[in-house]
């Protein structure tokens, strides 16, 4: 491709069914973020657009388990996720909604474009039904085993344990997710994009016009669908939510979900075009612009495959110079799941680490998923915080700015008589812009993060080397220049940063005073850094010291752990079968039981068992010998003078030699451990339970 006039940069639509979390931070927003700060650093005409996608099953099986109408789950989590995304510096240009009426309208005019065209199959086909629900099972209304993979929980649109996309009809042991029935087949008529068509301009246009410049993991997924044959592919479902299919005869029919989500981008498009006098047309149209779409590798299939093919069949827009699709992130060892709360969510975050958002996008740049599943750890996060952030960038920029207040009352000094030292580094500082280019136009986002620590390292190293505060004694005019040229590598930070810590960057730029008050440094750009011999002139004004990072305690990530352990004991608990109602007895059968209170007046370890302790036990009418197998959970010791419910007419039986007379009534908390059926206060001794 020919050097862009504009790009057009998308973030894929997250589904309003929930809030955001790291995961999705991670792999999409703030890599497409950096990339699009530094497009804007950089002088380039950029549209930057995302919004909530607002169709599809996943929205109607949230209002039907919280007893709402989708409406009302689409309104709510759009203000949460929207929010979300604003508290991190996601900087959109536009954050729209697929339940908009423009997007109703664009992708309405895309669908009848294509109709007319003649580009879709109409056909009759049997669909999954539901007797009971009396409606069609459409992608995640059904669930049932993966064809490819064999898992069992696989959805009927995709799975998402090996990422395959199919048919609901292709699922085995497929059941309804609405009534837990076996669906029935039912006929019913649906309009199909024959991807087969496409096949040959996909495989050109990507396997060999992108083999060198698009990532392994994307070429690969797409490869594996091309070598295995495209079909055609239904664009619209049998529901009651999502856009009518605009044609006459289509009563109770939508438009797929990822039909209309990915025009969400077009749309988006035209609503900030009309909110900003602006021309829509060439940031989609003109061949000089360059679109590049940021995904999750779920999505990769119909931003490469699918959406492409509609784009190609239409015949009006740009294709996609690039989609750098991200693997997965998981957090402290396990997959990420909304559904078992096994997640950091943004607004929580927040809560707990109030205006340290730069920390978190640091943390999940530096380890990003970029070619192959990673792992979010809170103590990495942690490590990240305070080796990285604070120990190494925030350290130089405290020490900067603290001595030039001190020696100069926060007066840029003049540089005199350059050593070679000064000059490298002067030299070195020029040559970071286009270092840490490369790496964002290779969407290498973890390596570029490192590239700009290595400058604030390079900072530290020139004050370790040159120590100004013990030079100026001897010779302040030496250390004059010194000052000088480490207030150069900040105003360096200041800018360079911005991609990657938007909010640091803003504090930084505040304390040099850059971009506000001097005219010197109003334009400061990604270039000037690279091609201005001086960031900050002599006699510029720089205000008081504050500090970029704090440091993150101990303490606050062994809550976090603790919440997270939280979180999966009740995962597990929800996991463990209740066991079920044993047979029926009369109320003869229950008078017969004499259940009495009692307190344990001895307790010694059963000789050679691991399990049992010998009790003896106060129940009123006298004291007796109880064998119980509690060993393993209390120490004799701690349950002497504890008072238990007792089974006092059971058969005596004889365990180790001991006859045990009676049973002691336990059971399992929460966590898995025994504990006594106690009264709350104390009994006499013989109160029967009744």
């Amino acid at each position: 491709m020919k050097t862009p006039k504009r790009y057009t940069i998308t973030a894929a639509l997250p589904y309003t069914n929930g809030p955001v979390h790291i995961g999705h931070l991670a792999g999409v927003y703030v890599p497409a973020d950096i990339y699009t700060r530094y497009l804007r650093l950089k002088g380039e005409d950029v549209v930057f657009v995302c919004g909530s996608d607002e169709h599809g099953v996943p929205i109607t099986i949230k209002a039907k388990k919280e007893g709402i109408t989708p409406q009302q789950v689409v309104d709510k989590y759009n203000t949460i996720i929207k929010d979300s995304f604003a508290d991190f510096g996601i900087s959109f240009d536009n954050y729209s909604r697929t339940s908009a009426e423009i997007h109703h309208k664009t992708a309405s005019e895309f669908f009848l474009k294509l109709y007319n065209d003649g580009e879709f199959i109409e056909e009759i086909t049997e669909q999954l039904y539901d007797e009971e629900a009396n409606q069609y099972l459409a992608d995640r209304f059904v669930i049932g085993t993966c064809p490819k993979c064999g898992n069992e929980e696989s959805y009927g649109d995709q799975c998402e344990s090996c990422g395959t996309s199919h048919n609901a009809t292709d699922l085995i042991n497929p059941k309804s997710s609405i009534t837990g029935n076996v669906p029935t087949l039912k006929e019913t008529k649906h309009w199909f994009l024959p991807l087969d068509k496409h096949e040959a301009f996909l495989k050109e246009w990507i396997l060999v016009g992108h083999k060198n410049d698009w990532k392994p993991n994307v070429l690969g997924q797409v490869k594996s669908w091309i070598d295995d044959g495209l079909r055609p592919r239904a664009v619209t479902r049998d529901l009651d939510w999502g856009i009518p299919v605009p044609l006459e005869g289509a009563d109770g029919k939508v438009l797929y979900v990822w039909f209309d989500a990915p025009i969400g981008y077009i749309s988006a498009t035209k609503e900030w075009a009309a909110q900003n006098n602006k021309d829509w047309e060439p940031y989609w149209k003109n061949d000089d612009t360059k679109l590049v779409h940021f995904i999750g590798k779920d999505n990769i299939v119909f931003h490469c495959i699918i959406f492409p093919a509609m784009l190609k069949a239409h015949g009006d827009f740009v294709m996609p110079e690039n989609v750098p699709a991200n693997e997965f992130l998981n957090l402290e060892g396990n997959k990420l799941s909304t559904s078992k709360n096994w997640a950091v969510w943004l607004h929580e975050y927040l809560v707990d680490f109030p205006n340290q958002q730069d920390a978190l996008r640091y943390a999940l740049t530096a380890t990003a998923p970029e070619t192959k599943d990673t792992d979010f750890t809170w103590k990495d996060f942690q490590a990240r915080n305070n080796n990285e952030l604070v120990a190494i960038f925030g350290n130089f920029i405290n020490r900067v700015v603290v001595l030039t207040s001190k020696y100069y009352n926060g007066l840029v000094p003049e540089a005199s008589s350059l050593t070679a030292i000064d000059t490298e580094v002067l030299t070195q500082l020029q040559e970071f812009p286009e270092i840490i280019s490369r790496s964002i136009e290779r969407y290498r986002f973890r390596e570029a993060s490192q590239e700009l620590m290595n400058l604030a390292r390079l900072g530290n190293k020139y004050l370790a080397d040159e120590e100004p505060w013990k030079v100026v004694k001897e010779d302040p005019k030496r250390v004059e220049t010194i000052m000088h040229v480490a207030l150069q590598i900040a105003a360096g930070l200041a800018v360079l940063s911005e991609p990657f810590l938007p909010f640091t960057s803003a504090k930084l730029k505040g304390i040099l005073n850059i971009n506000q008050s001097d005219k010197s440094t109003a334009t400061l750009t990604w270039k000037s850094v690279s091609t201005e011999a001086t960031l900050l002139a002599a006699k510029h004004q720089i205000n008081k010291a504050e500090l970029l990072f704090s440091k993150i305690e101990d303490e606050e990530i062994t809550a976090q752990l603790a919440k997270l352990e939280a979180t999966k004991k009740s995962n597990e608990n929800e996991k463990k079968t209740v066991a079920p109602q044993k047979e029926t007895i009369n109320f003869d059968d229950f008078t017969k039981l004499d259940m009495r209170v009692g307190t344990i007046l001895e307790a010694t370890k059963v000789p050679k068992t691991k399990k049992l302790l010998q009790l003896k036990v106060d129940v009123g009418i006298d004291v007796r010998t109880i064998v119980s197998g509690i060993a393993e959970s209390f120490s004799p010791e701690e349950i002497i003078g504890q008072q238990v419910t007792v089974l006092c007419n059971l058969a005596p039986r004889t365990l180790k030699g001991i006859e045990s007379q009676g049973m002691i009534l336990m059971t399992d908390t929460i966590d898995g451990k025994l504990a006594f059926v106690s009264p709350e206060q104390a009994i006499d001794n013989g109160q029967q339970i009744s």
